[in-house]
């Protein structure tokens, strides 16, 4: 057999056994794949709209492990990583045969480990794997394992896995929950000096923990900063600086905010590791720090609950469920958002608001605060004092009992559920009972969420927005007539934004009111500009009384700390509409000038039944519908005293259809002077001239 043949058949034969072996690893790299799985899990995540961390949950195994990519962390720690721990990263395959040469012949050399020769790739094949002992076949393992993880992933594949799963001492894992635990901040933006600690302590992370062995921490840094290559990457003169940086030397806690949304939103998903919420966290941790605060003043036992709310969204943007969720003395697992109790007077501004609408009265209208009789139903003020004669401006301000009442007994309870049902808010009524006058001064149950919800509508032109749940609600817009008119809404926004704020509270341009519940067990505020409302609750979860808990003094004083603690810059309440003017009291007509019920729940004057009064728009008023525009806006039509049903005219020809309200909407054919009239089922009449603009 000749030389060349022997050669030929030597060099197939050495292919075949090439070509077999190559096959075999692949067959057993199929066979026996690295863990990859087992990085997969990591703790859950809840953020907020922007998608910062509100709060993380452990692992099962009880550590801090929080998903990490390489668009999450500093670009100049990346570089610093790379050249410090495996400089030809993105040139080898998983394995560096220059470092694993150099790193032996000094073992040779030396007798001892004087360099290490491990990869990225293969500490991130450790990570996944681990093994408590360090033997010679466990580093074969690792090996192979590295060159597997490279075939499957690609380079920054990789990396994230370093930066979720490197270990920095105790229960920390990954760049993310180590910047948050030591410098209380995502890893986006580090110095120099806190890259280099991030990047030398899971050598050795239990040994170099800054919170436990300070100067080992620092030695391993400026181990770090003194590398070469290091230095390359962050220029000259920036290692010697930020080796003069002192190490921080505590632990601080991962962010733990909005404790029973989070816990809400995992409970309702728990298989999902990142839930997005609609909370913004500056404003979370605003409301948390007053809650906080406002719970060392209250005492033991109570509780406070606090939400904000975009009136346009309906996005819950704050949500406190309790003082503090972890107290047991305060029942701080209970979210008090979510549970009935009564609301006081918080629910006096719709009643004024539906007799502004219905035209009963106007703000300076003068109605009694005197001791009245309601068919056995004896409401008395707050302070079991009465006022005698008060404007109704000053009625609402002062949250006077018996006049609400009055107002509610004319304008109907059903009639003020019914708004409420407008805006998806059904209180609870004691059982077996109609809707009564009590309703007025708290006889109902309602949850804070859903007195939020009303009040969306009195920041929002009297259209209410449904209220998300924080998490994945659908919240927007309702659809439907708006609970009251914009008109109505603009006087109780001017009536309630006069209300004098809690001593020692700025006015912030906000209108609010209070409720305390009877026997002082619930205290409310409620507030809102021209885009937010916040509300706030306190009092005891187990509905025990708290002698001298109110509204305006326990209640207020946390909300407009919470306005000022949101960071929200405040929105100026909405510009009066078309038609929105207070009248002094000497222009208004004879009918609204006092306020009064005969026995048979009829508006008198002087002692008998009224006639019909036109009480908008006033006699001679220009009116701005947008008459130099094009299109004309319908103009809103009021009327007070009369006997229904009720015919209009305008300009001598009837509207359309016979009405029992005392409102009805009217379509000018365009501007100038326009005449109304209106008559009633007797035959009276009244007529306003009017310009329209």
């Amino acid at each position: 057999m000749g030389l060349w043949r022997k050669f030929a058949i030597g060099s197939a034969a050495g292919v075949i056994l090439a070509g077999a072996a190559l096959f075999a690893l692949d067959v057993a790299d199929r066979a026996f794949p690295p863990p990859l799985d087992k990085a997969d899990v990591i703790s859950a995540e809840v953020l907020d709209a922007d998608g910062q961390l509100l709060r993380a949950f452990a692992t099962s195994e009880g550590r801090w492990r929080l998903k990490t990519v390489v668009a999450d962390v500093d670009p100049q720690f990346l570089r610093m990583l790379i050249a410090y721990e495996d400089r030809r990263f993105h040139d080898h395959g998983g394995v560096d045969p220059f470092a694993l040469g150099r790193a032996s012949l000094q073992f040779i050399s030396n007798g001892r480990i004087v360099s290490g020769a491990s990869t990225l790739s293969m500490q991130v094949a450790r990570l996944i794997e681990p093994r408590p002992e360090r033997t010679f076949s466990a580093k074969l393992l690792q090996l192979a394992r590295a060159v597997q993880i490279e075939r499957r992933l690609s380079k920054e594949q990789i990396l994230d896995l370093y930066l979720t799963h490197a270990p920095y001492g105790g229960n920390l894992e990954g760049v993310r929950a180590a910047s948050l635990a030591y410098f209380g901040k995502e890893p986006r933006r580090l110095t120099v000096a806190e890259a280099a600690l991030l990047v030398a302590l899971p050598q050795l992370p239990e040994r170099r923990r800054p919170d436990r062995n300070l100067k080992a921490a620092q030695e391993a840094r400026k181990r770090v900063l003194d590398r070469v290559a290091v230095a390359e990457v962050v220029g000259d003169g920036e290692a010697e600086r930020a080796e003069g940086v002192a190490i921080p030397m505590r632990r601080m806690q991962l962010p733990a905010l909005a404790a029973h949304v989070a816990e809400a939103a995992t409970r309702k998903e728990p298989a999902v590791l990142k839930h997005q919420t609609t909370l913004k966290k500056q404003v979370q941790q605003g409301l948390e720090s007053v809650a906080r605060a406002a719970a060392m003043k209250l005492g033991p036992k109570l509780s406070l609950a606090m939400v904000m709310a975009d009136a346009q969204t309906g996005e819950i943007i704050g949500e406190v469920g309790s003082a503090d969720y972890f107290d047991a003395s305060r029942s701080g697992w209970i979210d008090m958002t979510r549970v009935n109790r009564s609301p006081g007077s918080t629910l006096k501004p719709f009643i004024y608001g539906l007799a502004f609408e219905q035209g009963l009265v106007s703000q300076e209208t003068i109605i009694e605060d005197r001791p009245a009789d309601f068919f056995g139903y004896r409401p008395r003020n707050f302070d079991m004092s009465y006022q005698g004669d008060v404007t109704v401006r000053e009625a609402l301000q002062l949250s006077l009992n018996v006049p609400a009442v009055k107002l509610l007994d004319a304008v109907g309870p059903s009639r003020l559920l019914v708004r409420f049902r407008r805006a998806e808010v059904r209180p609870a009524l004691p059982p077996n009972e109609t809707p009564g006058l009590a309703i007025g001064l708290g006889g109902v149950g309602i949850t804070l969420k859903d007195l939020v919800q009303l009040y969306t509508a009195l920041a929002n032109r009297g259209q209410p927005a449904r209220l998300g749940d924080g998490i994945t609600g659908v919240p927007g817009k309702i659809d439907g007539e708006p609970m009251l008119e914009p008109v109505s809404v603009w006087n109780v926004a001017d009536i309630l934004s006069g209300v004098i704020p809690p001593a020692g509270a700025p006015q912030r341009g906000i209108a609010y009111k209070t409720g305390t519940s009877y026997g002082y067990r619930d205290a409310w505020s409620v507030g809102y500009d021209g885009r937010y409302v916040l509300g706030v609750w306190v009092g005891r979860p187990d509905n025990g009384a708290v002698p001298g808990l109110t509204g305006y003094g326990t209640a207020a004083p946390i909300l407009f700390e919470g306005f000022a603690k949101s960071g929200i810059a405040t929105t100026p309440l909405p510009r009066p509409p078309a038609g929105a003017v207070r009248i002094a009291q000497s222009e208004l007509p004879i009918s609204q000038r006092r306020f009064a019920l005969n026995a048979s729940g009829l508006l008198v004057a002087s002692g008998r039944e009224a006639a019909p009064q036109i009480v908008y728009p006033p006699e001679g008023a220009h009116i701005d519908l947008g008459a130099g525009a094009g299109d004309l806006s319908p103009l809103m039509l009021k009327l007070q005293g009369g006997r229904a049903p009720f015919r209009w005219l305008a300009n001598g020809k009837p509207l359309p259809d016979l009405s029992r309200r005392r409102t009805q909407q009217w379509l000018p054919d365009g501007g100038g002077y326009s005449k109304l009239t209106v008559i009633d089922s007797t035959g009276r009449a009244a007529s306003v001239g009017v310009f329209i603009d």
